[in-house]
């Protein structure tokens, strides 16, 4: 039988067709993609070669030609409530990480939302979607708790760990309540151990291995603690940046923010917010050598980790595992500012680091930099702290149209959970709190719509910030609330609190409704170290 359709009706047909099987229909049968979320420590929205950045990142790179960059993803501000969103679907406040988690053998005595370890009335990502057939595998940096085991990864989901407990450990020869993990037990490092290395190494081995288990789908999380302060570069990676930034953070400030034009990172040119440290000129011969040598650190631990995933990714194509796997790859945070305002170090603590956790540190004035064209770092809940670089790479969905394209659509972590159940198929416990997240697979399908109508909003540290829409209310600490129009000023050089109070004291009462809700302390923070300097001081008199 003739078919009587036109030549053009044909052709829509097909095409048509085509896009319905590259976009599997919403409500349609899990997708269940293996899952991969890669989660680096302290690193800046623009290091990244991807994202503007002068370290060769070929690797991350190439995920980002092969996949999407979201130019609007929000973390927590902060290392440890960032894993806890990131990994429940709630607000750190939720979960028990309202400020962050307490020392070891420094249990607080205190529940609610800043007992410093993950509570039990939450599900963690691997709880989930184990609950789905998954393999559930996790390397890396936890931070979600060390007192007590009940809180360690195995205890809440996971298959497999091998990691750090702890929020910093030493790259070469992590020791003492710093030491590694393996399961529920304590291990030692061999002589040629480097976290970033050794961490991917397993994670390699957990995944061949549950690929040759059975055909079920699996879920890494893999938390690289680079380059998280000490910056312990190996020395190959530190030569092949040594001397690159003698010309200073004004001359990286203006070349990343040139090459982010360049790329289309921007649909129009920001003003980039100023640098807040010294002038370059004003410092001397050997602070601005010593500061090369931190910069050149940073860089070598950038590197390694984009090495690392490209180790990662080959294994997957080895497997055949390569084309239906969702990588996520984003950074906790902006790029890190403690350390003093020009950080600490020199070639020669790089070449012979320190043990423990002391050793290079960034530094603000080279953190502003790597935060390029956004204004402050880690801790705050601006852009520069709160604006995380994140790369979706998932070749049997994100289709060759689509493939090197910017997502300009907000998202934040708690959307992760969300986008892992509507994936994998996995069901959402009824008696914890609900996901505060929505799920951004639409975006990564080509469909350029928001996501959220309601407001999203975080606290930290009595830093804070609410986004709705384009709007954006955001304040430090005990200073004036700021509002910003970020579909015009994604910089936030333009408050408009002044002259549009109306919106500004709309959002203040929103956030204030959702800190009362979520038990956040406000005016006052909660901050963890004086709590317990206050304790100590206190048994001391008695």
């Amino acid at each position: 039988m003739r078919n009587l359709l036109s030549p053009a009706i044909l052709g829509l047909c097909t095409v048509w067709s085509l896009l319905a099987l590259a976009v599997p229909l919403r409500g349609a049968e899990p997708l269940r993609p293996n899952i991969v979320i890669v989660l680096v420590d302290d690193m800046g929205f623009s290091d990244l070669g991807c994202f503007g950045g002068e370290i060769e990142t070929p690797h991350l790179d190439r995920l980002a030609a092969e996949g999407l960059r979201f130019t609007q993803c929000y973390n927590s501000g902060r290392c440890c409530p960032t894993r806890a969103s990131l990994v429940t679907g709630l607000h750190p406040h939720q979960v028990g990480i309202g400020h962050m988690t307490a020392p070891p053998e420094q249990p607080l005595g205190i529940e609610g939302p800043y007992q410093g370890f993950l509570n039990d009335n939450c599900a963690t990502l691997a709880q989930v979607l184990g609950s789905a057939g998954y393999h559930t595998m996790m390397t890396g940096k936890w931070h979600l708790g060390v007192e007590s085991k009940s809180t360690w990864p195995l205890q809440r989901g996971f298959d497999r760990y091998f990691g750090g407990l702890s929020g910093a450990f030493n790259y070469f020869e992590p020791t003492g309540n710093r030491g590694l993990t393996d399961g529920n037990a304590p291990t030692t490092s061999d002589a040629d151990f480097y976290a970033t290395d050794d961490f991917t190494d397993v994670a390699c081995d957990y995944i061949r291995q549950a690929t040759e288990q059975d055909d079920q789908p699996f879920f890494l999380y893999l938390a690289y603690n680079a380059p998280h302060w000490p910056l312990n570069s190996k020395i190959p990676e530190f030569e092949k940046y040594k001397g690159k930034y003698s010309a200073g953070w004004e001359a990286v400030m203006k070349d990343r923010l040139a090459k982010q034009n360049e790329l289309g990172l921007w649909q129009s040119p920001p003003t980039p917010a100023p640098h807040v440290g010294p002038a370059w000129d004003s410092l001397g011969a050997q602070q601005r050598e010593d500061l090369d040598s931190i910069m050149a650190a940073y860089a070598g631990c950038i590197d390694s980790i984009d090495q690392n995933i490209g180790k990662l990714t080959r294994h997957l194509s080895e497997l055949g595992e390569l084309d239906n796997t969702l990588i996520l790859f984003l950074s906790d945070n902006g790029a890190c500012q403690e350390g003093g305002k020009l950080g600490s170090g020199n070639e020669q603590m790089v070449r012979n680091p320190p043990p423990g956790t002391d050793g290079v540190r960034l530094g603000l004035a080279w953190a502003n930099a790597c935060n390029t064209p956004f204004r402050l770092y880690k801790h705050f809940l601006h852009e520069g702290g709160a604006c995380t670089p994140l790369i979706a790479h998932w070749p049997a969905t994100v289709g060759p149209q689509q493939r090197g394209k910017f997502v300009r659509q907000y998202t934040y972590l708690p959307d992760f959970m969300a986008t892992c159940i509507e994936l994998s198929g996995a069901e959402y416990p009824t008696d914890i709190p609900a996901c505060e997240g929505q799920s951004f697979l639409p975006l990564l399908q080509g469909i350029d719509q928001p996501i959220h109508d309601a407001p999203i909003f975080w606290e930290h540290e009595g830093n804070a910030a609410v986004r709705w829409g384009k709007w954006k209310l955001v304040r430090e600490y005990k200073k004036p609330w700021e509002l910003y129009d970020l579909s015009t000023d994604r910089t936030e050089m333009n408050n408009l609190a002044a002259s549009n109070n109306k919106k500004r004291q709309k959002m203040i009462d929103m956030w204030e409704a959702w800190a009362t809700k979520n038990q956040v302390s406000f005016p006052e923070r909660f901050n963890m170290y004086n709590f317990l300097k206050h304790q100590q001081e206190s048994k001391k008199a008695e």
